[in-house]
């Protein structure tokens, strides 16, 4: 057996990509799968939105490809939402908990991380273990035993059940994601920090966290998203229209035994997504520079 000419190799290790130059490769390769991807991704959000705008009859219509489109624009709908119902004050109250409860389980999830991470005391692994399992375990579990304390603490039907128990679900996750960015990040600064007097509070607060951002913006996006879809909580812990959330609102307001509002319902549901879409395109930088890496020796 002969080897390769070294040319031969060197010609096929340069020419790896070439052939994307080609329009029919450049197609089938990159510009095909983009479009399914894109389709597959966009489409709910199309059909949210042409349904918040279309009359219930455009609704029902079956025929041809009708309901692909908008063939007269109507803002009955979000009319409907917006001033017959409590959607305005579910969305603030959805804010306040996501918000309150996100800054919560940051602030213990950043402490937590720290201990585990660069203290280095004995057993530290296995508390890190322990708080990724506890993060695991469903939330359809623990609202039992939750319920059970928020009747005691006379919290039922507040905002506040919310607030206190979204952190069971939130601090687990965002102290395991932490955990790795805070590894990242090298020790000799605070050593240095610590041979200059610096104390450990002083070491969290002007060296590591503004290292952390990327890690802080990304636990942050995280548990903002988690507490703004949470369902089950809000569904049981609540139960005044005034106090609800805006996923709790729309589907037990909007749905009247057998009547499905659709135009209002997807009105919702889109306004609903807004924010979180802006908050993921705001911070969508610091947000990919968590997943890629930290900071560099």
């Amino acid at each position: 057996m002969t080897d390769r000419p070294a040319s031969t190799t060197k010609n096929a290790d340069e020419g790896g990509t070439d052939y994307l130059e080609t329009i029919p490769y450049r197609v089938v390769a990159v510009y095909l799968p983009l479009g399914v991807f894109l389709f597959v991704l966009l489409f709910p959000f199309y059909w949210m939105t042409i349904a918040t705008f279309k009359s219930n009859t455009e609704l029902l219509t079956t025929e041809g490809f009708a309901a692909l489109w908008i063939v007269k624009f109507t803002f009955e709908n979000v009319e409907r939402l917006l001033f017959q119902t409590e959607y305005p004050r579910w969305l603030v109250n959805t804010l306040f908990v996501t918000f309150t409860a996100t800054f919560l389980s940051l602030f213990c999830a950043v402490f937590a991380a720290y201990a585990i991470e660069k203290l280095r005391y004995s057993g530290a692994r296995l508390v890190g273990l322990a708080i990724f399992l506890a993060y695991l375990v469903p939330p359809s579990i623990l609202f039992i035993p939750l319920a059970t304390i928020i009747f005691k603490f006379g919290l039922f039907d507040t905002p506040f059940a919310l607030i206190l128990t979204y952190p069971t679900f939130l601090i687990p996750f965002c102290t395991w994601l932490l955990m790795g960015y805070f590894r990242s990040i090298p020790y000799e600064l605070e050593e240095c920090a610590l041979v200059d007097g610096a104390t450990r509070f002083q070491i969290l607060r002007k060296i590591i966290l503004p290292l952390a951002v990327p890690g802080l913006i990304s636990a942050g996006i995280f548990a903002f998203t988690l507490s703004w879809n949470e369902y089950l909580y809000a569904l049981v812990f609540i139960s005044s229209s005034e106090v609800k959330t805006a996923p709790v609102g729309v589907v037990t307001e909007l749905i009247e035994g057998d009547v499905y509002r659709w135009g209002s319902l997807m009105a919702g549901a889109l306004f609903g997504s807004i924010p979180v879409a802006f908050l993921y395109s705001f911070f969508v930088q610091h947000y990919v520079s968590s997943m890629t890496g930290a900071v560099k020796e």
